[in-house]
Order: structure tokens, then sequence, then C-alpha cells
């Protein structure tokens, strides 16, 4: 038996800063009812010429780095992303050929702002079935791409980054994941969506004049559902891993809302401070919040070895999961 190991981290954000004074120049809002609402009070937003794998790429090669390895060690990239290069191919498949992965199959996983969590626990299948012994898992998005400057809902919320993992084949008692759940309720598919550029509906000169190619999300809804869901799966994967959220020592969740994981950090009864959020000066990136925060979090020493620490996610479809490691 083995267990997945992080052996590295990297991470990546745009050098462009957009604050909440910018935005309130472009749409009716504040400074105030934003931090009060999301506790967002800068982004950061890729260039134009700046896709999605460029910033996998960065992340990527900062955590192989980190781990030690080279590209042509690999045997597996992941991507975790909803707003890929393009329709085809898969971002992954750019990012292997960019760092000269020769040895690496690659495939992309779209779970949205849950992908994070969706792709480590594919990637935990994978190592632990004795399939992949070393894999490079990606969260990336440049959600600045589909997200309308005008519409405060959602341009408030959304940056652009990406954060990486390297996970290897590790022995079965020692540090790594030790339980990983997702879920999915395709019922409340409606809740936030990006209704043009797909086969359903093609990208025309109607639709995006009508702004459909640009994301629409059911604020009050998607915060009872996450909210509820959240406290659910965490409390699942603590059980899975016969710890229980009194021994959690940090918990990094998906950067959605500074309101939404005060609330679930209240109904798990885990304090405040031992939840891990940047979202304040980075904003909601996507797939890449959940690796972007654990790379924050060891960057000020709050990772020590033996830590009990907990990623928490939910996305669009809607989708969540949580996933227990040992650091």
């Amino acid at each position: 038996m083995v267990r997945t190991r992080i052996a590295g981290v990297g991470g990546y954000v745009p050098e462009r800063r957009l604050t909440n004074a910018e935005l309130a120049a472009r749409v009716e809002t504040t400074d105030e009812w934003i931090v009060e609402r999301t506790g967002v009070r800068e982004r950061r937003i890729a260039a134009p010429q700046e896709a999605t794998s460029d910033m996998a790429i960065r992340a990527a090669r900062a955590a192989l780095k980190d781990a030690g390895l080279t590209a042509e060690e690999l045997d597996l990239i992941v991507v975790c992303t909803c707003t890929p290069d393009m329709a085809m191919p898969s971002t992954a498949a750019i990012v292997q050929g960019a760092l000269g992965a020769t040895r690496a199959a690659a495939f992309d996983v779209n779970a949205v702002c849950a992908g994070f969590v969706y792709g480590l626990h594919v990637v935990r299948g994978m190592v632990e079935s004795g399939l992949h012994q070393k894999v490079l898992l990606i969260g990336a998005d440049k959600m600045s791409s589909v997200v309308d400057e005008k519409d405060r809902n959602v341009s408030v919320l959304f940056g652009d980054g990406a954060g990486a993992l390297v996970c290897v084949a590790g022995p079965a008692d020692g540090p790594g994941v030790l339980s990983s759940m997702i879920r999915a309720d395709g019922t409340r598919w409606d809740l936030i969506t990006v209704p043009a550029g797909g086969s359903r509906e093609p990208l025309r000169e109607n639709n995006v004049g009508e702004g459909r190619q640009y994301m629409k999300m059911q604020g009050r809804e998607v915060y009872r559902l996450a909210v509820r869901a959240l406290e659910m799966i965490v409390r699942e994967a603590c059980d899975a891993a016969r710890v229980t959220t009194e021994d959690v020592d940090l918990i990094i969740p998906h950067q959605a809302n500074a309101r939404i994981v005060r609330a679930m950090a209240e109904r798990t009864g885990i304090p405040l401070e031992r939840v891990v959020c940047n979202i304040e000066m980075i904003g909601n990136t996507g797939a890449g919040s959940i690796p972007l925060a654990w790379l924050d979090a060891t960057r000020a020493g709050r990772l020590k070895p033996g830590h009990t620490v907990v990623f928490a996610g939910m996305g669009s479809g809607m989708t969540w999961g949580s996933a227990v490691l040992r650091y």
C-alpha cells in the first residue's frame, strides 16, 4: 500500500492588480460594499495575451523545482480548469508540450471551483492504484475571460491565477492524503453558468451582443448551498480519515467569498485562526485558489510536520469536495 504524498508546491499570479476603487469607477459599487460582502480588496488580472496554460506552466515549473524533479520524470499531468485555452486540445496537453514532459499523459478536469479537489481525488486514485508514480496536479483559471466587468455580482469576486502540486507515491504510514470525497448535484446546474460558447449554444453575433459568453450567477442560492454542502463534506472527509474537526490544524478552503469561508468555519467548529484565507489580495481564482492558499500557508510557516490539513471546495455543477492530508 502507498499514500499520495505532496512533494512540491508552486504558484503564479499575474502582475496587474484590479482594485476596488477601479471597479467602483465602472459599476455601481464601493470599496466598503465589496469588502463587507466578499472580503476582496483587489484581484490579479492576466494580460490579454496571457492564457490559462501560460499561468499553469509558470506554477508547474515552480512546483517541480520545489520537488526537485524534472519534467521528464513525470508520468501524468492533470490540469483543473473551467477556462481552457480553447475547446480543443486540452490545456494539459499544451502544458505537457511546453514543459517537455515527454513521458507524461495529460488531461483536463472541469469541476469549476471544486476542480482542484476533484483533481486531487483522481490523482490519488491513480497513484495509490499503482498506475502513476509522479504526477503534476495544476489548478489554473483565467476567470477574467468569462467575467463581465459591468456585472457587479461577479466582477467584484474573481481574479486569475494558477497553483500546482507535485504528487508522488509515498509510504502508507507517512505524510500525504488520508481521505478524499467528491460530490455533485446536477439538478442545480443553473446556479452558475456561462450560457454561450458550448455545443448547446455556440457563439454567434446575437448571443455575444447579449453578453451570454459571460458568467451568470445566482449568488444567494449559491451561498446557501455552499455553506451546507461544505460543512457536510468536511465532516465526511474527516470521518473517513478518522479525525475530528477538533484535530484539524489548518483548513484551506476554496476562496469563494470571505463570508462563505467564515460561515463554513463556524458550522464545522474550526476556529478562524486555523482557516487559510487569502482572498483579500487575489480574489477568487477558481481552481487555482486552493493550491495558491496552500502555497501562502507554507511561505508563512503555518504548516508544520504532522499537521492535519483539510481542503474544501465547491463549484458550478453544483460540485463540491474535500480532502484530509497529513503534512
